[in-house]
């Protein structure tokens, strides 16, 4: 499958990394309004076919799907652009600004016939994944308790100063994808309630966030996210996990250790992500998540299956981020299926 690539920032650089190691699809062309970081891009990746105006792009392209790397706000309008022209559609988080543009974009794509995922990525990393293995397959019961953390102190705004100037930050940015592991593991949330708080002076949005989630399948959740923790070793970025069920406990902590204590016996194993040739620590969890999660929209594709982190499956995590800032707002526990 050709691709074509829109937005050249800095997690698309990832993503363009990952696409080369993808089977069965490759990115053609790429996108970007900054033509000094458009050229740049393009001769790091040997990239030939460049266009300033995605329009444009996707008129002179022949083209199967768009990989849309912007901002939330042009999201929509690209890929209402993509659904015109019959294409497939990976999309990066978050997926909308409002679950009316959410709603939309699905539609769109559906109507076109085509399969829209959202790059949710944070489930696919491999010591993530493992743990959600193990408790699909039984390994502690029956889960009736988690916690899902994400706490850090790392500067996230050197190369994303953006940001730092939303009026929404760490839940929208952050605990999206936190939010999206905890249904992941426990399923779908019938109640939210949430509390915020802006640690950091220097940024306008709040950079520490909990919320307790009661799920469908009676697991309580507990999750919690910080960029204003400060802790040795620095954690980040690393989502640690904690469950206890029926038959016993997991446990996902710091260093990717992975600990079941189950029917009287302990195992521990390391679950440490591989270094990619072209990743970076402490990035490199993140980075080879791009590449799995990639893989599947391209295997999905293939075989005719909708993705896991599909647009209709977002909706309902957006509809968490939503929930959690009403809730956070009002002080009230909010139920997400009514958004």
């Amino acid at each position: 499958m050709k691709g074509a690539l829109i937005g050249c920032g800095f997690f698309a650089q990832n993503q363009l990394h990952a696409w080369a190691e993808i089977e069965g699809a490759g990115i053609v062309a790429l996108c970007d309004t900054d033509e000094a970081r458009l050229s740049d891009t393009a001769r790091r990746f040997g990239i030939e076919r460049t266009y300033r105006d995605a329009a444009a792009m996707l008129d002179a392209e022949a083209l199967d799907f768009v990989d849309i790397a912007t901002t939330a706000p042009s999201h929509r309008p690209l890929v209402e652009m993509a659904a015109k022209k019959s294409l497939h559609v990976i999309c990066q988080k978050p997926f909308a600004e409002t679950m009316e543009d959410a709603r939309a974009m699905v539609a769109a794509v559906d109507d076109a016939g085509r399969v829209v995922m959202v790059h949710e990525n944070f489930r696919w990393q491999s010591p993530v994944r493992r743990a959600i293995d193990m408790v699909r397959g039984g390994a502690i019961g029956e889960p009736f308790f988690g916690r899902v953390s994400f706490r850090s102190g790392y500067d996230v705004f050197s190369g994303q100063p953006y940001l730092a100037e939303g009026e929404r930050f760490i839940i929208e940015d952050l605990g999206i994808h936190i939010l999206d592991i905890a249904r992941a593991f426990f399923g779908d949330v019938d109640r939210l309630a949430a509390t915020t708080r802006r640690v950091n002076p220097k940024i306008r949005g709040e950079d520490v966030a909990t919320m307790l989630l009661s799920h469908a399948s009676g697991v309580t959740s507990v999750i919690d996210c910080s960029y204003a923790t400060k802790r040795e070793p620095e954690t980040f970025p690393q989502s640690l996990v904690e469950i206890d069920g029926t038959e016993g406990t997991l446990r996902l902590d710091a260093g990717y250790r992975l600990t079941i204590q189950a029917k009287g016996e302990e195992s521990v194993v390391d679950v440490s992500p591989p270094l990619l040739s072209w990743a970076e620590r402490p990035w490199h969890n993140i980075q080879e998540s791009v590449r799995t999660i990639q893989q599947h929209f391209a295997n999905c594709i293939a075989e005719g299956q909708e993705p896991e982190t599909s647009g209709r499956d977002n909706l309902k995590t957006l509809a968490l981020v939503e929930a959690a800032y009403r809730s956070a707002a009002t002080g009230e526990t909010v139920r997400p299926g009514e958004l």
